[in-house]
């Protein structure tokens, strides 16, 4: 028979259904129980009352998580965009004579300013890791965006070679703080089977700013400001960033007044390792020695040797050796890139849904192994095709393999990192960018020593054989066996 609820709604008892009240207010009834549940519009609580058919009424609350670790995963990822823009924005600058006629910079000086920030943000990764660890997530984070702002705005104020040089050296040394310390804060801010597809959702917004750098920077140089303007106005837009991270992020779910019970309950829920005891001091030594962190080192070693020269010496590749002019060559960059963006949102829920399978190791190691093995393949097709966009489309196999893995190796470094996940992430950071600073003087010395036929074909079996030895280190990479 049926049951009359306020508002005139009839409904069998026999059924369970879900029927809307008002704004905040829902109606179950099933099974001859008539449940009432009010709730918030963001609801952590609800409250549901039975009404039984023979009298009397039992109730109970339900409490839901708050969603406060999406906020902090949000303002990680825009700073991640600021990384990024701030970086890559350089490259855009430096082709402008005024730029180096203003600062009577030679082209060798040139070239020394861009490796500058590569090599001090190599050697700044494991002590600005450190420095997060130890002092905490909140004060070191917006540290460094502050810092790396105040670098990138007084890059456009530099006078020579000299304040130029500070300032880049400044700026790497800043900037190399970031994914470290963004490593740790996912690994305190989200649950164990979730830390994977948070890590790409952050370097996702890396590639965003690189992205739109070059665009965004030649936009406003064109029509608006003048390059040093620029970089000012980047500058001031970092600082925005770091407040935004300051009032958003708080250094654990215990500390953030707006996270509930159960949402601190759901992210440690399933964690593998417990918190080390505060001021435990770095385990340096368990990180000489692991084997499985030194062929992480490796991997990201090799990635980058295959990786860097699609965003260094595709461009010329494209004009020199298949003819492409500068504005179809910048759509072919563009697309290689985007291939590479949807591959890191990929790899998140990919590497999280094979470790809910496999368990840790392998739902780490097989993303990476497999992700290797397929930019292998990519690039020694592009010794056999002629067709410039078919070289396109296999060198965007390339970024869509190298970006679908990238999330796994984030979450590896949080899963054997414990409570020194930053410096941990730092290290293999570290040595992934003494990769990245080598390859573009190691191409074209390869090119110069073999390529006879200027169909640089060398430099593509040089990137594919960064990409075999990071597999083979993927091999041996074990998440389940923590650093401590």
């Amino acid at each position: 028979m049926p049951a009359n609820l306020s508002g005139g709604a009839k409904l069998p008892l026999s059924l369970g259904v879900f029927v809307p009240k008002g704004r905040n207010r829902c109606i179950l009834c099933t099974y001859g129980m008539l449940i009432r549940a009010q709730r918030e519009l963001r609801p952590t609580t609800i409250d549901i009352s039975f009404s039984v058919p023979f009298g009397g009424n039992v109730g109970y609350t339900v409490r839901m998580p708050t969603q406060v670790r999406y906020s902090v995963v949000g303002v990680t990822t825009l700073a991640a965009v600021m990384l990024y823009l701030d970086r890559i924005c350089i490259a855009e600058i430096a082709k402008l004579d005024d730029f180096r006629q203003g600062l009577n910079l030679s082209a060798g000086q040139t070239g020394m300013i861009m490796s500058a920030f590569f090599f001090s943000y190599a050697l700044a990764q494991v002590p600005a890791g450190a420095l997060a660890d130890r002092f905490g997530a909140r004060k070191m984070m917006t540290l460094y965006i502050v810092l790396w702002s105040i670098c990138t705005a007084a890059t456009g104020l530099a006078t020579g070679f000299i304040s130029l040089m500070v300032a880049r050296l400044g700026f790497g040394i800043a900037q190399a703080g970031c994914y470290p310390t963004s490593g740790g804060l996912i690994k305190r801010w989200m649950p164990l089977t979730a830390r994977g597809s948070a890590s790409g959702v952050v370097s996702f917004g890396g590639r965003v700013g690189g992205a739109i750098a070059p665009a965004l920077t030649a936009f406003l140089l064109k029509d608006f400001l003048g390059w040093r303007a620029v970089l000012v106005l980047y500058g001031f837009s970092g600082l925005l960033v770091a407040i935004m991270f300051w009032r958003t992020f708080r250094e654990t779910p215990a500390d953030h007044s707006g996270c509930n019970d159960a949402e601190r309950e759901l992210i440690s829920a399933n964690a593998p390792d417990p918190e080390l005891e505060k001021g435990q001091p770095f385990p340096i030594k368990a990180l000489i020695l692991s084997r499985s962190m030194w062929l992480m080192c490796i991997l990201q070693w090799g990635v980058n040797i295959g990786w860097v020269f699609l965003v260094t010496w595709l461009p010329t590749y494209l004009k020199e050796v298949k003819g492409v002019d500068a504005k179809t060559g910048g759509m072919m960059s563009t697309l290689i890139l985007f291939a590479g963006m949807i591959g890191m949102l990929a790899g998140g829920p990919l590497t999280d849904k094979l470790t809910k399978r496999y368990g840790l190791r392998w739902g780490r190691a097989l993303p990476l192994i497999a992700t290797k093995i397929f930019a292998v393949i990519a690039y020694l097709v592009c010794l056999w095709i002629e067709s410039p966009w078919a070289v396109v489309a296999a060198l965007a196999m390339v970024a869509f393999m190298t970006d679908l893995g990238v999330p796994a190796v984030w979450a590896y470094m949080l899963d054997v990192g414990g409570k020194h996940a930053s410096a941990v992430f730092g290290w293999a950071n570290m040595w992934g960018n003494f990769g990245a600073a080598m390859t573009p003087a190691l191409i074209p010395w390869v090119l110069k020593s073999w390529d006879t036929n200027g169909d640089w074909h060398e430099a593509f079996l040089l990137c594919a054989g960064g990409f075999v030895i990071a597999g083979f280190a993927a091999l041996g990479i074990k998440a389940d066996k923590p650093i401590q």
